[in-house]
């Protein structure tokens, strides 16, 4: 989950790659580093623990790293402590290579014994020092030809890798190779670049090239050479990226999480409307017809955090409008229990990089089964995007905060759009119903913006409960989806222990963790539930816990009952988790704030998780 840039161009480069580090910070911040070549002059190398700007002290902006051919670094730990000696990028002992790194190495342990025995060092901890030194190996032994070094090295690693390697001897060229891990390459006039993703390059060119697995990229100013495995040149196609460069920014938010909560409203219409039309849900671009979808008989849903609790939302929605059967599977165990998929099975790997580590490896299972998938991504060209049968792509638009927001609620608009398709394809309901559907959808825009629009109670309840020290999210049905997606923003910015349960499971075991005091959070915007969930909520309020309600407008009854009550919207019960996760997303804000907490980069987390 580490983030890499490379340039080679005009400027000079410690500058443009600290911006691009920045850029990319959510995917890692215990510690950074830069290699930059000033002509035939070895690479100068400089590394520092902690956060990008203990790096951009040290370096003084970049200024004090003269050159205009680099690659950075951010890092997240996975071997070896946070610490100089474990930061990238890393180095043979001669120098001749230096070469920065994201990915896990899993065969690492049995290649570092083989080079020990070459008589090669080791200075750290890391994988990554062991892949850099077996390109050396292989460049001293074959005549020090980069594109064979690396094919060789590539054979031999097991596990995933994004590589940028500078040789000594080949002063205006970077070298990258990939495995799993994301990469793109761009390209302007005069200059190449080099990113784990979009953000880090996009102030610079729209212009990129997508490397894909085992292949090799050369990077020289302002030209990209591609080559397979095997050495032979091959040719890519150029991808003009839509995003434009103010999308990556805060524009005058305190963070971009809030920024990213605020423009939901916006992402919701635009992946909305990139499938509706005239009335009707159009999937011709995403390839599905309605004889494909006549031909589902069962859907599997895989997915990770926030995207699982998508797919559970799903799973209720689907169920309900198109009568098929769902499974929604946890991606990192999905391909270990050798799950069982028959004919007429669609697979729907939900993903907001399109890199997830564990989704792409569930999609490649169901792939080598047969069984058709579909992705629902944000990023357009990314893994998952590229190896699905069919691909739903959500017009989120960068999202740079750990915590997801936007890119959640345009996977939900996905998942609504696929139940009322594959409903209609299956003869459930007729246009006029997929009418009165669609116009219901094109409302939750304008009913998201109201509940941002009241966000004020929120912030001073959560100033309340900023030292809770447990916190319990309780629904039935859709409303203990929309639980499990709060309770999730609580604990990964606030560190607040905090659990989402079925309502009615509580008096199966939790209710004995309530005491006096404890914060009880029930939601309750389905209707035919309403009032079996307040009764729950009178069996933890009877034992000592503070209430907060959250419902829709016309249950005025959950004032009796809660302590503190929050009202969403009214719209069609199987969209509500639209509408109710927005106040769970400002809590979890609020209360992160309210501790001092850096919302946006959360310990222990990066955005994207791409090693497994």
């Amino acid at each position: 989950m580490c983030g890499i840039v490379g340039f080679n161009g005009n400027h000079q480069a410690a500058p443009i790659l600290l911006e691009g580090l920045s850029k990319l910070e959510y995917r890692g911040y215990d510690s950074a580093g830069l290699a930059v070549r000033d002509g035939a002059a070895p690479a100068q190398i400089v590394k520092a623990k902690g956060r990008l700007r203990v790096l951009y002290e040290k370096t003084n902006g970049g200024q004090t790293l003269l050159g205009r051919c680099g690659i950075g670094h951010t890092r997240w730990a996975t071997h070896g402590e946070p610490s100089t000696e474990n930061a990238h990028p890393h180095c043979s002992d001669d120098h001749l290579v230096v070469g920065v790194h994201n990915g896990i190495i899993e065969n690492y342990q049995e290649l570092r014994e083989k080079l020990l025995k070459k008589g090669y060092t080791f200075v750290s901890q890391t994988d990554t020092e062991v892949a850099i030194k077996l390109v050396h190996y292989y460049y001293l032994k074959y005549d020090r030809d980069p594109i064979g070094a690396l094919s060789r090295a590539m054979v031999r690693i097991r596990g995933s890798y994004a590589l940028a390697i500078l040789f000594d001897d080949r002063p205006d060229l970077i070298y990258a190779a990939r495995k799993d891990s994301p990469m793109i390459l761009g390209v302007s006039e005069g200059e190449s670049y080099l990113a784990s993703d979009v953000p880090a390059i996009l102030k610079y060119t729209r212009n990129v090239y997508y490397i894909g697995n085992l292949e090799i990229g050369v990077l020289g100013p302002g030209t990209v050479q591609f080559f397979n495995i095997d050495g032979d040149e091959i040719q890519k196609e150029i991808t003009e990226i839509k995003w434009d460069a103010e999308a990556a920014e805060k524009a005058g938010f305190e963070h971009f999480m809030m920024k990213e909560i605020h423009e939901q409203p916006k992402a919701v219409r635009d992946t909305l409307n990139s499938v509706v039309k005239d009335g009707a849900v159009d999937f011709s671009e995403i390839g599905l017809t309605d004889e494909m979808l006549r031909d589902v008989r069962e859907l599997v849903i895989v997915a990770c955090g926030s995207a699982y609790h998508v797919g559970v939302a799903a799973q209720y929605v689907i169920e309900d409008m198109a009568r098929l059967p769902v499974r929604v599977e946890l991606a990192s165990e999905f391909r270990y229990r050798n799950p069982i998929l028959n004919d007429g099975c669609l697979v729907v790997v939900i993903s907001q990089s399109g890199e997830t580590a564990d989704s792409l490896a569930a999609l490649r299972e169901a792939r080598s089964r047969g069984v058709r998938t579909l992705g629902i991504v944000n990023v357009v060209g990314s893994s998952i995007a590229r190896e699905a049968d069919n691909v739903f792509y959500t017009l989120a638009g960068p999202e740079i905060a750990v915590a997801t927001t936007k890119a959640y609620s345009t996977q939900l608009i996905a998942c609504y759009l696929l139940a009322i398709r594959l409903g209609q394809a299956r003869g459930l309901m007729d246009q006029e119903q997929v009418k009165a559907l669609v116009e219901e959808m094109a409302t939750l825009p304008d009913k998201i913006q109201r509940v941002l629009d009241d966000k004020e109670r929120l912030q001073w309840f959560a100033a309340k409960y900023a030292n809770a020290r447990d916190i319990f999210f309780i629904g039935r049905g859709i409303d203990y989806a929309i639980s499990l997606e709060g309770s999730l923003k609580m604990k990964e910015i606030s560190y607040i222990h905090s659990e989402a349960y079925a309502a009615g499971e509580l008096k199966h075991g939790t209710i004995s963790l309530i005491e006096n005091g404890t914060l009880v959070i029930g939601v309750t915007t389905q209707q035919a539930l309403y009032e079996k969930t307040l009764s729950n909520m009178v069996e933890v309020k009877s034992r000592g816990a503070y209430l907060m309600g959250l419902t829709s407008y016309g249950n005025y009854s959950m004032e009796d009952t809660a302590d503190f009550t929050v009202y969403v919207p009214r719209t069609d019960p199987r969209f509500a988790t639209s509408l109710a996760v927005i106040p769970l997303q400002l809590l979890g804000y609020y209360v992160s704030v309210a501790k001092g907490l850096d919302v946006d980069k959360p310990r222990n987390l990066a955005k994207s998780v791409t090693v497994e």
